[in-house]
């Protein structure tokens, strides 16, 4: 009886690293997640709620939302979509008080159980701690060895726990003091929010790799999330984004915002434009579906198709780039691919037929469209090229006489370490590929990609400091900071010369434009300080 329940055992372990398999193999990349709190709202949890669902793009795979109720912290999270998570209203309503945190995930660091759904809770004799985290911490494997070697016992794999075992370890005499310690201490991508029973705190890394912004309620509650088509979901107003090395504290007298560091530079994410964030987001003063249609326009001027009849983007996240391929070219931007918008989320056996079937189930090709067509294809990237291949193979199976295809990022070469679900180059296919063995691969007529030079003018951030503003690491290999635990896997790439590190930043960066920041006025111990009593910040 015991070996047969071995070899069940056995058998069902081989069945879950298979269907781990397969699901890499269908997924696009996966950002970590969203996040998103308030201070001071009667209707905390419902409205935090209502953020989370804007941000629901950025983590599909759990949810979870903390309240704040006369300074008791009460948590309700569960694996799956935030409308299955509080499907049940009774939830939400448990979640009483005058202000929340919560989280929507996708898994870069730590398993996919319960117990990583976040925002993660803890009970101290003295005071309750609930955390969000956004991100991906470089020194997290090292950090957690020793506190593990000095006794610390750890209730999830996620690297988000870290920080919280770093406060309580502090030795500074003030909660503050002691945050700001800890984000000291760790290292690459992070955007925190935390709630305590007197305040809510929210921080970003010195390089600002992940976008955060604050908003305002027209009753004057602060609001602080991951994007700003949260604040326009809920009717809060944009004053901000938070700036690389801050950290800023919400309470009953207001918003203050301090620095835990001086060091900073700016490195937002590109791909959070290419790809993460949604059309209708701003991040430091860029619409993303603007950005998207220059990467369109450019990725067009570089690699023309003589002969193309129209252009069709994949639905969702490069309909904005087929756009403006469409109007730098002056072709019919048509619907030649349809998305299924109500699929459900399976797991596909590992067989090319049923991978290719899972594809079919989210796009479908409107053969009226592409028949007799050579059809310029526009995407935002391509990570591992199996979904390009399909899709080509849709499209001409529709009837289209050529499939060129265009992506509106340059090729992926490099592993993301700052949140993105990306961290070998062992799946990326421009890691792996030339140029024409990738057109090979995915069955295209002609295959182009938009230079790293042209995505940075694309995007057109308003920055004048050292460097582009930028983390176009992913395509050229040049790394804003070190990566810690994980520079042993790019050694063969260190050694060849294809990539860099710069060193942590040593002074503080400095925007050309950040309209909100203008009027802001710093007291005597260096804050910023604003009334929680009147609309506060500076049109753009």
């Amino acid at each position: 009886m015991e070996i047969k329940s071995l070899e069940k055992r056995q058998a069902a372990e081989k069945r879950v690293q298979q269907t781990e398999k397969t699901r890499i193999n269908v997924r696009s990349l996966n950002e970590e997640c969203g996040i998103f709190g308030v201070w001071g709202r009667d209707d905390a949890a419902q409205l935090t709620y209502y953020g989370l669902h804007a941000l629901q793009h950025r983590g599909q795979e759990g949810a979870g939302i903390v309240s704040n109720n006369s300074g008791h912290l009460w948590q309700e999270r569960g694996l799956g979509l935030l409308s299955d998570v509080f499907r049940d209203p009774a939830r939400i309503e448990a979640l009483t008080g005058e202000s929340a945190i919560g989280h929507v995930r996708y898994a870069t660091a730590g398993s996919h159980g319960v117990e990583n759904i976040q925002p993660l809770m803890v009970n101290f004799h003295d005071m309750q701690i609930a955390l969000a985290h956004n991100g991906n911490l470089t020194n997290a494997k090292t950090l957690r060895q020793n506190l593990e070697k000095d006794g610390a016992i750890f209730q999830s794999s996620s690297d988000s726990e870290i920080l919280l075992h770093l406060i309580r370890r502090s030795k500074a005499v003030t909660f503050v003091d002691k945050l700001k310690e800890a984000l000291r201490t760790v290292r690459g991508g992070f955007a925190y929010l935390l709630l305590t029973p007197h305040g809510l705190y929210a921080a970003l890394d010195p390089h600002a790799f992940r976008p955060f912004v604050i908003g305002q309620m027209p009753e004057g509650n602060y609001i602080v999330t991951s994007e700003t088509a949260a604040l326009d979901v809920i009717g809060a107003r944009f004053v901000r984004d938070v700036q690389p090395g801050e950290l800023i504290v919400i309470d009953h007298t207001g918003l203050t915002i301090d620095t835990y560091t001086d060091k900073t530079t700016l490195n937002i994410d590109a791909m959070e434009y290419i790809y993460f964030a949604r059309p209708d987001s701003t991040i430091y003063g860029v619409n993303v579906h603007k950005a998207r249609k220059r990467m369109g326009a450019a990725v067009a001027a570089e690699n023309p198709v003589p002969d193309a009849d129209i252009v069709v983007g994949v639905p969702n996240s490069s309909l904005s780039a087929a756009a403006g391929f469409a109007e730098a070219t002056g072709l019919p931007n048509e619907m030649g691919l349809v998305k299924n918008q109500y699929i459900a989320r399976t797991f596909i056996e590992p067989t090319q037929d049923k991978r290719e079937r899972a594809v079919r189930m989210k796009l479908s090709a409107v053969k009226d469209v592409v028949r007799d067509k050579n059809v310029v294809l526009v995407d935002d990237s391509i990570v591992r090229g199996t979904t390009s291949m399909f899709i080509v193979r849709m499209l001409k199976e529709a009837g289209a006489k050529s499939v060129h295809v265009r992506i509106a990022s340059p090729v992926f070469k490099f592993p993301s370490f700052y949140g993105i679900d990306m961290q070998t180059t062992d799946e990326l296919m421009g890691a792996n590929n030339t140029l024409e063995e990738m057109r090979d691969k995915i069955e295209a007529d002609s295959l182009g990609f938009l230079s790293v030079d042209a995505l940075v003018k694309s995007i057109d951030l308003p920055y004048d400091g050292q460097g582009t503003g930028l983390t176009t690491a992913y395509f050229d290999g040049q790394y804003p900071s070190p990566i810690y635990d994980y520079e042993a896997s790019l050694e063969q790439f260190l050694t060849d010369g294809s990539v860099n590190f710069s060193p942590e930043p040593t002074d503080t960066y400095h925007p050309r434009q950040v309209a909100s920041l203008r009027n802001e006025a710093l007291l005597a111990d260096g804050t910023i300080h604003l009334d929680s009593q009147t609309i506060q910040g500076v049109e753009a």
